[in-house]
């Protein structure tokens, strides 16, 4: 199986390469029989948009998984906790109309973006999760209920929809998997765990790459 993992930096796949004994540089490499590309696109949909572009125009994949850290609205998620995006959405694609918010559909320009996981063979116990993609990540309190109520997230990342569109303009099955690192909430860092969502991320990533070569 050939198999390309998406990652925005490289500080949140360090520990998968340390645990299979992975060069530093080397993005591309043979684990129980999968051949097995890294793509470190960097932070954000346009950077993500590009590099997968450029990936998926000349290699063919049985699949591709987007792994990184997110912040939640929900506190029902415990910080640390690795989550199955199922659906995602371009939050910030549309109008402002003074206070209001206007989507595509509403301006008459198109369906609002919703992207989601086109395959439904990625079976995991993860928790399926309802994801928002945006350019500025939240952190005040009025932007943050607003959009609660207008699209009801549990989690929120800055690269996840771009990953779903470019796998379903390919043709590719995608999967996308988060690690909580944050709640989204008033900014404040001290209440972050980044280290932890990163081990639980990268514990998780190297148990489905050995679930996978059974199969």
């Amino acid at each position: 199986m050939r198999i390309l993992i998406v990652v925005a930096t490289y500080q949140e796949i360090a520990p998968l390469f340390k645990k299979l004994s992975i060069p530093e540089k080397g993005l591309s490499f043979t684990y129980l029989a999968h051949e097995i590309d890294i793509v470190v696109t960097g932070v954000g949909m346009v950077a993500t948009a590009y590099a997968l572009g450029k990936a998926l125009e000349n290699q063919t994949y049985n699949m591709a998984i987007n792994a990184g850290i997110a912040g939640s609205f929900s506190k029902r998620i415990a910080i640390g906790e690795v989550v199955q995006v199922k659906k995602d959405i371009l939050a910030e694609l549309g109008a402002e109309d003074d206070e209001e918010f206007l989507s595509l559909e509403e301006m008459q320009l198109g369906e609002v973006e919703f992207l989601e996981q086109l395959h439904d063979s990625f079976q995991t116990d993860l928790k399926k999760v309802t994801a928002i993609t945006v350019n500025k990540v939240h952190g005040n309190e009025d932007s943050i209920e607003d959009v609660k109520e207008r699209l009801f997230p549990q989690t929120e990342s800055m690269e996840g929809a771009a990953f779903f569109y470019a796998c379903e303009e390919a043709g590719v099955a995608g999967m996308q998997v988060r690690a909580i690192s944050n709640y989204v909430e008033k900014r404040n860092k001290a209440n972050w765990n980044i280290p932890l969502a990163v081990k639980n991320l990268n514990e998780w990533l190297s148990q489905y790459l050995n679930t996978l070569s059974k199969k």
